[in-house]
């Protein structure tokens, strides 16, 4: 039997995704799953570093590993209404953003991809720190602005922060697209057979808890401590949808166009190799 690593997040979407995969409700007489959790940046550089051989991933950070890496169709996060939001202590105008310190939550997320793709400026005035953090740094001042993800953007209203940009808005007015966030990608050298295989696995763990959403709950729980029922369920509506068992044609358009977008203002390379196994 063959082990794989196979990084995701403690974040409810992803704990609610491999619930089945993890608990070997969805196994394989081929493949056994070493699970890694760990938040979404921690993972992007394990990734970078080749140590995960199944891992979700920031799509941006995908951008920078297809040399290595392909995209599995099923396990990923895409949507509307679920993009990146900039938050402030106060209401101030965007064009004033450009002279603050806007706290970013990794250099490898797609937040910070979008948030230099609405404008390059604000890559010369960002500091980093994990993406739970930054909601408190910019209450207490320690920064100007944050850019928000995850569970981030049904809390930040209760530390009395105003929103300044709604990065997935901006997307989708300027695009028609929803907006990729995070992606489940695997080795190339893991073969064509191993990761359709894991392919299928991914889906039918996620169809699993989609048919038994009470079951996980416990599991999800338990890596999600510090939040509510209610965040944990308005988390997983939000991230986990239709694009989550395939990415269909147009989830296929809108990574495109995001790496158009990031190799026109040179972020990325542009890479010639297909985004899936064949």
């Amino acid at each position: 039997m063959r082990e794989l690593t196979l990084g995701y997040s403690p974040c409810p979407n992803d704990t609610f995704i491999f619930y089945g995969l993890v608990n070997n409700i969805i196994s394989s007489p081929d493949i056994q799953f070493k699970e890694v959790l760990e938040d979404v940046e921690t993972l992007n550089q394990m990734a970078n570093r080749s140590q995960l051989d199944i891992t979700k991933i920031s799509y941006h950070a995908f951008g920078h590993l297809f040399d290595r890496y392909c995209l599995l169709r099923s396990g990923g996060a895409l949507g509307k209404g679920c993009g990146p939001l900039v938050v402030a202590r106060e209401q101030i105008a965007i064009r004033d953003l450009k002279n603050r310190i806007i706290a970013i939550p990794g250099k490898m997320t797609t937040a910070y991809l979008l948030l230099q793709i609405f404008d390059p400026s604000f890559r010369d005035n960002v500091v980093f720190m994990p993406f739970h953090e930054i909601i408190d740094a910019v209450r207490k001042g320690q920064c100007d602005a944050g850019l928000i993800i995850h569970e981030s953007r049904f809390t930040f209203q209760k530390a009395a922060l105003k929103q300044v940009i709604d990065l997935g808005e901006w997307w989708e007015q300027e695009t028609g697209l929803p907006i990729p966030l995070g992606a489940i990608i695997a080795k190339r050298d893991l073969g064509n057979n191993t990761i359709h295989t894991v392919e299928r696995m991914v889906r039918e763990s996620l169809a699993y808890a989609c048919a038994h959403r009470d079951e996980p709950k416990a599991y999800i729980k338990n890596h999600a401590q510090e939040l509510s029922d209610d965040v944990i369920d308005r988390h997983i509506s939000l991230y986990v949808n239709d694009y989550s068992l395939d990415i269909g044609e147009e989830g296929i358009q809108a990574v495109k166009e995001l790496f158009r977008r990031a190799e026109k203002l040179s972020i990325l390379e542009k890479a010639d190799l297909p985004l899936f196994a064949d």
